[in-house]
């Protein structure tokens, strides 16, 4: 069986920098937000409709970061090979209202907070997407303090 899901990481701009929209599993596990493809979707259609179904943010599409795959096995027997795209997103509304039949919590952290939870608390298949995307908001960062800075 194959299965395809789409997320990412969602980013707010706030007066020290950016923060990152984190959540909390029903494992107890650090994620990101993220669902399967719905018939007739596309995976950017996907991460969007889920980062809203799960966190009530809405947001836009900066681009692609990674698409990561794995195997699992479901308590059914059925192998299931998985491919999720996850994008960089930028919240554009909406309030932060965690659905608690998907997800635990939901909260924003700083970057540098985003990336120490992930090595504590995150599965390991994610570090590659958090990596890039700090990357990508660290260049934000800088981008935005050298246009305040002045030439």
């Amino acid at each position: 069986m194959i299965e395809r899901a789409a997320g990412g990481v969602v980013y707010r701009r706030a007066a020290d920098g950016a923060e990152v929209l984190l959540i909390r599993d029903r494992y107890g596990k650090i994620a990101l937000p993220k669902g399967k493809e719905e018939p007739g979707e596309t995976p950017e259609e996907t991460a969007v409709r889920e980062i809203a179904e799960e966190t009530g943010i809405e947001a836009r599409i900066e681009e692609l970061l990674e698409e990561t795959h794995y195997a699992y096995e479901k308590a059914d027997g059925t192998k299931v090979d998985k491919s999720v795209r996850f994008y960089l997103l930028e919240a554009t509304g909406g309030e932060l209202k965690v659905q608690l039949e998907e997800i635990g919590d939901a909260h924003w952290v700083s970057p540098e907070e985003a990336i120490r939870l992930q090595h504590a608390a995150g599965y390991p298949t994610n570090d590659g997407v958090f990596r890039k995307a700090l990357a990508r908001l660290g260049a934000l960062n800088e981008r935005a303090q050298a246009a305040e800075d002045g030439p």
